[in-house]
């Protein structure tokens, strides 16, 4: 059989009319990206989580002892600065990533898409921003 009586499908030439295909070497890396940031996040999360519970509670004589001071006394290290620093925005943006995720797979509407992305990164970098001022700028002499 020649090719001039094959079926369009086995050739080599698309429709004019069907949507362009991406090329395997011109694809964003975004998604495995994300996809990495949440297993990494996660393990260092978990870490970083039960660390400041184990501290927090057993180590510290538990949340009755967490006044003022005691922020303030923790606070003036930049070890704990880091260690807080850190679980917020780790936390903050493995929420986000897996909100953006949860958001692409079920908003339907382009424009829905996008107003709710838009809402959640000004949500992120508020709520990242409020706290990482807190953290750097807490003053204890204020209590």
């Amino acid at each position: 059989m020649t090719a001039a009586f094959d079926p369009p499908a086995t050739r080599g030439i698309e429709a004019p009319r069907a949507p362009k295909r991406k090329l395997a070497g011109r694809r964003s890396n975004f998604e495995m990206y994300s996809w990495m940031f949440m297993r990494l996040s996660g393990i260092v999360l978990v870490v970083l989580v039960l660390g400041h519970l184990l501290i927090m509670n057993v180590l510290d004589g538990g949340v009755h002892r967490i006044n003022w001071g005691f922020v303030a006394g923790r606070w003036a290290s930049p070890f704990w600065q880091i260690w807080d620093l850190l679980m917020l925005w780790l936390a903050e943006l493995h929420g986000a990533n897996g909100l953006r995720t949860v958001i692409n797979d079920y908003a339907r509407k382009d424009g829905t898409r996008f107003w709710l992305q838009l809402l959640l990164a000004a949500s992120v970098v508020l709520t990242v921003g409020l706290g990482t001022l807190v953290i750097f700028t807490f003053d204890p002499s204020m209590g």
